[in-house]
């Protein structure tokens, strides 16, 4: 018997060990599903966040490597010395507010102001006492700041403007080191000077001399599209000056729709205009045209040109029809690098201009932080459409071969020959490297 009671006890013993067993592993499989669904949910939570990111995301894909444009806020002016830099100048956000907001648009325009802002940067600077080479202390306290806040937080900069830029920072180090500032300064404020004579008003002088030459007396018809300062130019000049007689069809295009610029200044001279959208380009093509006059906003070393989108279409269709297309391009805004389609290198606009089917030209310093009217369409609430998508492109790649001749001040060159004048100007830097 007590052997047998001493069994019980064994078998007992064993059974609530077991039960402990039974129940520890119940334990551990409880916390093991609870840690499998803490890591399910994080990794649900991830996947959800990612989703969600990827429909906060409104960038089409194929151009998600340009940087996204800028928008201004009410405080973009006066919260700036907590945003970028203490010491500057007021007159560089200023600037930067007009490039944000489209109110300064075109190649020419835009480099002007940055020497004239440049100027005034340095009629108002003063090098610290202490320093040991007021070249460097211009360079790196003065104009690259400025610059590089016009390029990252307002708009990326323009080959013309890259260009200048380059040409200020080579003067700031020809200066002799043992000048006084106030000597160096008038040589910098005269090479500025001179560069905007020189580079921008006697360059359009000599385009309009070269493609006026190209007009007839009477009876042409021209077709320019968008704004360009030196095509307004030569076609003002040879409207007045020359006393031919012509026509022009301005062909214009969202959300931008600069033509009505051209069409302002042109029809104010007496110039007989015709207004068209781009989607009618087709029929005047093949009608009535007999030249194109195109601008540039910067000529590649093989011969292309990127300018406003919608360029290429006026080019290539032009082509197809036997019609002369002349590009009106200062040699200032060639660039050294080669380029070959409009995805690699372009600039993205604002998405809302295309959404707003007003003009984008009514109110510029306006649109951002209205609220916008509900047309009950798609357009109206596009940010809430999962499966929409916007996109504003700045510009085009136009081919070469669909161009006839690039008027230069030089004269008029056939696309193939603006890598021997590159090589010509510049013969120390050409085919190093980028803008």
């Amino acid at each position: 018997k007590p052997k047998k009671g001493g069994g019980d006890n064994g078998a007992a013993s064993n059974k609530g060990a077991a039960s402990n067993n039974k129940a520890s592993g119940a334990d551990d499989k409880r916390i093991t599903a609870e840690g499998a669904a803490d890591g399910e949910g994080q990794e649900n939570n991830s996947r959800s966040s990612g989703t969600d990111n990827k429909k906060d995301d409104k960038t089409v894909s194929l151009f998600s490597h340009l940087p996204q444009p800028k928008h201004p806020t009410d405080q973009h002016l006066s919260s700036i010395s907590s945003t970028i830099d203490n010491n500057l100048h007021p007159a560089v956000p200023t600037l930067g507010h007009l490039y944000q907001t489209h109110s300064l648009l075109g190649g020419n325009a835009r480099c002007r102001a940055m020497l004239q802002t440049f100027a005034l940067l340095l009629q108002s600077y003063t090098p610290p006492p202490d320093t040991r080479d007021f070249r460097v202390d211009v360079d790196h306290s003065l104009l690259k700041p400025a610059f590089q806040y016009w390029t990252t937080q307002c708009r990326p900069h323009s080959v013309s403007m890259g260009n200048a830029f380059s040409f200020l920072k080579l003067a700031v180090a020809n200066l002799e080191r043992d000048l006084e500032w106030n000597e160096a300064r008038e040589i910098l404020l005269e090479s500025l000077e001179a560069y905007v004579t020189e580079r921008i008003q006697y360059a359009g002088k000599a385009i309009s001399r070269h493609a006026g030459s190209k007009i007839q007396e009477k009876g042409d018809v021209i077709l320019v599209f968008g704004r360009s300062e030196v095509i307004n130019r030569l076609l003002l000049d040879a409207a007045l000056t020359d006393g031919k007689t012509f026509r022009v069809i301005v062909v214009d295009s969202r959300p931008l729709l600069e033509g009505r610029d051209t069409l302002e200044i042109l029809s104010r001279a007496g110039i007989q205009c015709t207004y068209v959208l781009l989607n009618a380009l087709s029929y005047l093509m093949m009608r009535e045209v007999t030249k194109v006059f195109l601008g540039a906003s910067a000529l590649m070393s093989n011969g292309s040109v990127l300018s406003r989108v919608g360029t290429a279409c006026v080019a290539l269709l032009a082509n197809s029809n036997h019609i002369p297309v002349l590009v009106g391009c200062e040699t200032y805004k060639i660039c050294n690098r080669v380029q070959l389609e409009s995805i690699t290198g372009n600039e993205l606009g604002d998405a809302e201009e295309v959404a707003f089917t007003d003009c984008a030209r009514v109110g510029p310093s306006n649109r951002w932080g209205e609220e916008k009217k509900k047309d009950g369409s798609v357009l109206s609430d596009w940010k809430s459409q999962p499966n929409l998508k916007l996109l504003n492109l700045m510009y085009d790649l136009t081919p070469s071969s669909a161009v006839t001749g690039i008027v230069t001040e030089v004269g008029i060159l056939p696309p193939s020959s603006v890598a021997v004048l590159l090589r010509e100007m510049n013969p120390d830097s050409a085919f190093k490297g980028t803008d």
